[in-house]
């Protein structure tokens, strides 16, 4: 991912506006027709994110259910993915911190492979 590029990567700060902004929605043309019919998860971005950001699978599930029937709209899955994500890029933040030079210089330093057959 490029810095150069606004599209290319996700800063902490614009999480929200790129997920609402960029992400393709699964989801119908008006509320109506989305309550009617339900979302498409298959095609839905920010479902497709959560399928690797959610860990409880009965969450999941409940998501795609309640999105599939139409019960959740897509700005509701967005701003479910925009607090994983937002929590997960701010644990790398945090554990980012932690990082020292020697640290980096333990696992940037040659050593002699062992392979034993």
């Amino acid at each position: 991912m490029s810095a150069s590029d606004p599209n290319s990567s996700i800063f902490l700060k614009e999480i929200k506006e790129k997920i609402n902004k960029y992400a393709y929605s699964g989801g119908r043309d008006t509320v109506e027709e989305h309550q009617e019919k339900g979302g498409d998860c298959s095609v839905d971005v920010a479902f497709q994110y959560l399928t690797y950001f959610e860990e409880n699978d009965e969450q999941l599930e409940k998501i795609r259910q309640d999105y599939s029937s139409g019960a959740m709209l897509s700005g509701e899955i967005k701003k479910i993915l925009i607090e994983k994500l937002t929590r997960v890029v701010l644990g790398h933040q945090t554990s980012k911190k932690s990082i020292t030079e020697d640290i980096v210089r333990g696992f940037m330093t040659p050593r002699q492979l062992v392979f034993d057959f």
